[in-house]
């Protein structure tokens, strides 16, 4: 079976098996559109997760009493279990109908926000958003499934709907966020994902359109627990280094945590090699191009959550304003993915996704210097702006690139891992602004992260398109 290569265009039609995913009829099957407008909505509780609990993170370190550097773990857990759970979610997807994910996922996703909401410590508030995210990716990748199977553009046309849907609730979750802390106390911003429990039996009314398309790999034998167990003590602990200083831990801890993670990373790299199919295939992660694209939505998403984690604060700071004022304020940023989501789908028609992913992460690299180099709400907003863009179109161009890269009985799997490398970045952007703010000023350490979506840039622009 032939390969599309990784950095060509993701307009290429593929074939959608009779009484595939999307079931029913053909016409409905490629309708990128509506399928798009039906899962945005899905996920959108979970979008205003994101962008919500950064206005409420200065309230939350007042009422907890625990500086403002280590409430970046609120949003970095979320990322975190968000980003693990979703190759386990693409590997359970291979035996299984997104459907049973999808409930899991949503029922972890209230579960976890109605802990945090409810926790009276911080530990007990980062557990609920870790369970919470884990909830949160699994439906993520579900849906991502359903989208992913569609046609070259019409998965395009529907992957930038969710996008736009997803990078619109996130940013206008600010203003969410900041009408809930006024109103209702940050307790409440945190279990707004609660909401999406009652929204699930709508959404599984009609239960065709989340039917997994083409065939499952029921031949891929049980879960490999010690492959995930070891990505998910690497992941773990590359994010707690990042804010090791930030929440004051120990030295003997730190190197511990250290030791973990290098050990994790040999077993997994040892794992991979023993066991050509298991968590993480070495013929998916081999795939041409595959690593590439997760890396660059990695950078992407490291500086978008970068400027979402700090920018609430620094606009409070400037105006005098609550979180009310700065989540009012950071509106006109949320309202750039809308047109980001779909002109990326335009792009795709004239560019290879290299080329498209390179200005959508130079978008963020300028969007992280603005907030991080100029002072006043106005370059704040703008510069959010920026990165919203590039988070809302890397999100569509290289997620959809899963179904290009690998065999169909390799699509949901590629898709989970490939979302994972993505996520995660979402979770060292935040947590690499706290570390440095411990030793630096705010502004200085998110410069310093412009670094990250600089080096996704310089991957994007080093790549050759191939050919076939």
């Amino acid at each position: 079976m032939s390969r599309v290569t990784s950095w060509e265009k993701t307009t290429m039609p593929q074939a959608i098996p009779a009484g595939g995913a999307l079931g029913g009829s053909t016409n409905r099957a490629l309708d990128g559109r509506r399928l798009g407008l039906a899962l945005g909505m899905l996920v959108l509780p979970q979008y205003v997760a994101l962008g919500a609990p950064s206005v409420a993170l200065p309230a939350i370190g007042r009422a907890l009493a625990v500086p403002f550097g280590a409430t970046a773990w609120i949003l970095a857990a979320w990322s975190l279990t968000s980003a693990l759970a979703m190759p386990v979610a693409g590997r359970l997807m291979a035996r299984r109908s997104p459907v049973r994910v999808l409930v899991a996922g949503v029922v972890a996703l209230a579960a976890g926000s109605a802990l945090a909401g409810t926790g009276p410590t911080l530990p007990v508030v980062i557990v609920g958003r870790l369970i919470g995210g884990a909830g949160a990716g699994a439906t993520v990748i579900a849906v991502f499934a359903v989208a992913g199977a569609l046609p070259g553009r019409e998965r395009i046309r529907a992957l930038g709907i969710i996008a736009a849907a997803g990078a619109t609730a996130s940013a206008c979750g600010t203003l969410v966020g900041g009408a809930v802390t006024a109103w209702l106390g940050w307790r409440a911003v945190l279990a707004i994902p609660v909401l999406a429990l009652p929204l699930l039996p709508a959404a599984l009314t009609d239960r065709r359109t989340f039917t997994e398309t083409g065939e499952r790999n029921d031949s891929s034998g049980r879960l490999d627990l010690v492959g995930a167990a070891a990505l998910s003590v690497l992941a773990g602990s590359l994010i707690t280094l990042l804010q090791a200083h930030s929440v004051g831990l120990p030295a003997p801890v730190t190197l511990a945590i250290a030791a973990a993670g290098a050990l994790a990373a040999v077993g997994l790299w040892w794992r991979m090699r023993r066991l050509p199919d298991g968590f993480v295939p070495r013929r998916v992660i081999a795939a041409r191009g595959f690593l590439p694209a997760g890396l660059v939505g990695g950078t992407i998403f490291a500086g978008y959550y970068g400027v979402l984690f700090l920018a609430p604060s620094l606009i409070e700071q400037v105006t005098g304003g609550g979180a009310l004022e700065a989540g009012a304020l950071l509106v006109p940023a949320a309202a750039c993915s809308v047109p980001a989501g779909r002109l990326v789908g335009a792009l795709t028609d004239r560019f290879a996704s290299w080329q498209v992913s390179a200005g959508l992460a130079a978008f963020t690299v300028v969007g992280v210097l603005v907030v991080a180099a100029f002072h006043g709400p106005i370059p704040v907003v703008a510069g959010t702006a920026l990165a919203v863009c590039g988070f809302a179109g890397a999100q569509a161009v290289l997620v959809g690139l899963a179904p290009e890269l690998v065999a169909a009985r390799d699509r949901d799997t590629a898709q989970g891992l490939l979302s994972f490398m993505i996520f995660l970045g979402g979770g060292i952007g935040p947590a690499a602004v706290a570390g440095l703010s411990t030793i630096a000023p705010e502004r200085v350490g998110l410069a310093v992260l412009a670094a990250i979506p600089l080096a996704g840039l310089a991957l994007s622009l080093t790549r050759p398109p191939i050919t076939h």
